[in-house]
């Protein structure tokens, strides 16, 4: 809303101090990762201790596990903190008439809605398991369907590729003129002869690879207009799986104090730097990458979602004051891959959300391990002690195909050392840029 603002501001002339500080987006951005920081300090206090008058507490179950019974009774639905310090600082600062803004808001609003409902039904009507699966991957997949529809359909959702021929006699000369130019938006006005118009495209990012471009039209049969129908299908698909499992991954690593938010804060700053990299055609034209009109605002939505997440660690970290629940974890998820959809990263995802998809792959492999082993032997045999993959380091005296570590580890160290092995992987994500 005051980006808008001072929008009009600088349209009309209207001598206002300050009134062209806030169109600069990396100012918004620093503005949106301060007031989120702020914002989720404050409120979280405030909402951890209305949750307490309230004793919406969580319900542990005993697993065994060293000092998980402490925990019960901790606050939980802690997930509104990071919702609210999200939205506002957006609203006030992003280009709400960007249509990338304006599906991250979606996102942020509908996987919360339904983290909510989740959480309502085991707090208050004391249902251990929650919102029922099937109802869980029907919102999950609406929103994926949504999503696909309005990246197939929006005109603001294009690509620019830069001519792999000269478009025209003077394009070398072009090129080497931008070089030389030291105003970065006369410099990006003069790259942007040698781009081809914004176009549809369901082309994407594969890391590690010369000429890193995939287009899921590469995997749809047929020619003419049923070929183009069934691309877009295909992409729909694969927009619609990669938010269920992105979220879903995310949800399950939601099970140490700090481990969920500290894991989806590194993935986000990865993001961000991904996103403003894709949005600015001086960066995207040096790496070679793929230029995304417009993306470049989700920097400042991820400024916002990185304070907010910062803000509550403050209160998430061990011994926990409050835990996020599925308001939290299920919107953190979807946020991170809507980001990824958007700037031609899903593919990328194993990789930079390595944590989430070994704790999701983890589980996948345990529940299918045990059942054939029932099948095969007659008693079921485990791969890991306990899945997700973080309570295997907790646990000891179960047998199981993988025994180390030998002793159980402290949670904090799980919860440390997990976020080490994230950040080396966003950074291994970010320099897989060039090294392909």
């Amino acid at each position: 809303m005051l980006y808008h603002l001072f929008d009009y501001f600088q349209q009309h002339a209207v001598d206002f101090p300050g009134s062209g500080l806030l169109l600069y987006l990396s100012v918004r951005a620093g503005f949106a990762s301060i007031l989120s920081l702020f914002l989720a300090l404050f409120v979280g206090k405030r909402i951890i201790r209305y949750l307490q008058r309230k004793q919406i507490g969580e319900e542990i179950r005993d697993l065994g596990l060293d000092g998980q019974m402490q925990k019960k009774g901790t606050p939980t639905m802690g997930g509104f903190i990071i919702l609210f310090s999200i939205l506002i600082p957006v609203l006030l600062l992003g280009d709400l008439s960007n249509i990338y803004i304006q599906l991250l808001i979606l996102t942020t609003v509908w996987l919360g809605g339904i983290g909510f409902l989740d959480d309502y039904i085991k707090v208050f009507k004391k249902r251990k398991d929650g919102l029922r699966g099937r109802y869980k991957i029907f919102g999950q997949v609406s929103l994926g369907l949504i999503v696909g529809l309005v990246l197939c359909f929006s005109d603001q959702a294009t690509i620019r590729n830069k001519a792999t021929t000269p478009l025209d006699s003077t394009t070398t000369a072009v090129v080497s003129e931008a070089s030389q130019l030291e105003n970065p938006t006369e410099r990006a006005i003069s790259l942007s002869q040698c781009y081809h118009p914004a176009h549809k495209s369901t082309k994407t990012t594969i890391p590690f690879i010369k000429d890193n471009e995939f287009d899921y039209a590469w995997l749809a049969p047929g020619n003419g207009p049923t070929k183009h129908l069934l691309q877009w299908i295909i992409y729909i698909l694969v927009i619609i799986l990669v938010i269920t499992a992105t979220s879903n991954g995310t949800n399950l690593t939601d099970g140490l104090d700090g481990l969920a938010a500290g894991s989806s804060a590194i993935v986000g700053v990865a993001l961000g730097i991904l996103a403003y990299l894709s949005g600015n055609i001086i960066y995207a034209d040096y790496l070679n990458i793929m230029y995304i009109p417009a993306s470049g605002e989700i920097v400042v939505f991820m400024a916002a979602y990185l304070g907010a997440l910062l803000g509550f660690l403050w209160y998430n970290v061990y011994p926990a004051q409050v835990f996020m629940g599925d308001t939290g974890s299920l919107t953190l998820g979807g946020i991170i891959a809507v980001v990824a959809i958007i700037t031609r990263k899903e593919l990328m995802i194993p990789v930079l959300c390595g944590i989430f998809f070994a704790e999701s792959l983890s589980v996948i492999l345990q529940s299918t391990y045990f059942k054939l082993t029932r099948k095969l032997y007659g008693e079921p045999r485990r791969i890991f002690r306990m899945s997700p993959l973080h309570h295997h380091f907790q646990k000891t005296g179960i047998p199981a195909a993988i025994q180390r570590p030998a002793q159980p580890m402290h949670e904090v160290k799980i919860t440390m050392r997990f976020w080490i092995i994230g950040i080396l992987l966003a950074v291994l994500s970010i320099v897989s840029l060039k090294i392909r």
